[in-house]
């Protein structure tokens, strides 16, 4: 062990809510406390103005937030775990067609909704590019403000359209609204399935609409249901410190520190003498192929290996569903916990 066991130490900052908040946080890390990595700050525009600072500075930036541009836009110190914006619309629009397929349901038309945030437009344009390829009817696109009050007129255009499916990418707020207005107003699609990994089937979004999200799916960044060692162990001792099972932003946390310090072993193997040498650091992160471990032992696919952009090349994310008031993992299918419920009752 190169390190030694040397133990990591976190220093916090917060963002302020603010892309120049970020960036302020970032600057006091690099200049005050001298840090090697950063890693945040889950919403992408806040990552994205810290970026500006990471890259002046040489500062490696792990990121947990899914917005595709991050890793598009060029930048050398830039490192993200999680699976992108479009692989969470592209893996709902896979669970419905392999769910539809697998209970014998016809399924031809889906509508996409969305809320407006460049978040919401990454995770629609996949899963509409997903649903194209494979052959699917698009017969609404909707986009609404992230802060709406009112769903009666999106929910009324969704019934207009009469889609089999509905596509939906919401946050937190707006989603708990949409569920709620769906079951009032008796809209009634085949299916509704979330996409983005906030929103439905994460325990606050439940305990907040109730049974209004029964039968909901969204999908996830993170596994809490893996059956490996370590994630059985965080998930026991999240349950016990929050009393719930790890929120989506809590998984991706867990295993981007822990690729962290994999990588930080890696450095100090290959660079003895100057492992936190920005650029060696770099070396390292695009060397580090982790197939073992806590890293690997709370990642959807089980391993984590960074390419030239800085993108996970086996992103994936899974889905979970609201049954009987408990999210459960149900696809991929040969790791659920159980079937999922197909068309909606």
């Amino acid at each position: 062990m190169p390190l030694g066991g040397a133990k990591l130490k976190l220093i916090v900052e917060d963002s302020k809510d603010t892309i120049e908040g970020a960036k302020l946080a970032a600057e006091k890390l690099i200049s005050t406390e001298a840090v090697p990595i950063i890693v945040g700050a889950y919403i992408s525009r806040h990552t994205a103005g810290m970026a500006e600072v990471t890259e002046r500075s040489r500062v490696i930036l792990v990121a947990d937030a899914l917005v595709d541009f991050l890793s598009e836009s060029g930048w050398k110190y830039f490192f993200r775990a999680a699976p992108k914006a479009s692989v969470h619309g592209a893996t709902a629009v896979d669970f419905v067609v392999e769910t539809a397929k697998k209970k014998g349901v016809e399924v031809k038309t889906i509508a996409i909704l969305n809320e407006d945030s460049v978040f919401g437009r990454y995770v629609a344009l996949g899963a509409k590019k997903r649903a194209l390829d494979l052959g699917l009817s698009i017969v609404a696109e909707i986009e609404y403000p992230y802060d709406i009050t009112d769903m009666t007129p999106i929910v009324t255009k969704l019934i207009s359209a009469n889609p089999d499916v509905v596509i939906s990418v919401p946050y937190f707020y707006d989603g708990v609204l949409f569920a709620k207005t769906v079951k009032e107003m008796g809209f009634k699609p085949k299916f509704i399935a979330g996409a983005g990994g906030c929103g439905y089937s994460d325990p606050d979004s439940i305990k907040a609409a109730g049974v209004a999200v029964e039968y909901f799916s969204q999908t996830y960044s993170y596994d809490p249901a893996k059956n490996t060692p370590y994630n059985k162990k965080f998930v026991e001792d999240f349950e016990k410190r929050y009393g719930k099972i790890p929120t989506e932003a809590g998984g991706i946390i867990v295993y981007s520190l822990w690729t962290i310090k994999e990588a930080l072993e890696l450095a100090a193997t290959l660079n003895p003498k100057d492992p936190l040498n920005p650029d060696n650091l770099r070396e390292a992160f695009l060397r580090v192929d982790i197939k073992s471990g806590p890293a690997a032992d709370t990642y959807p696919s089980g391993r984590i290996k960074f390419d030239v952009k800085g993108d996970n090349m086996y992103a994936k994310a899974v889905v979970l569903q609201v049954i009987e008031g408990k999210p459960w993992l149900v696809y991929p299918f040969e790791t659920a916990q159980r079937e999922p419920v197909f068309p909606r009752p």
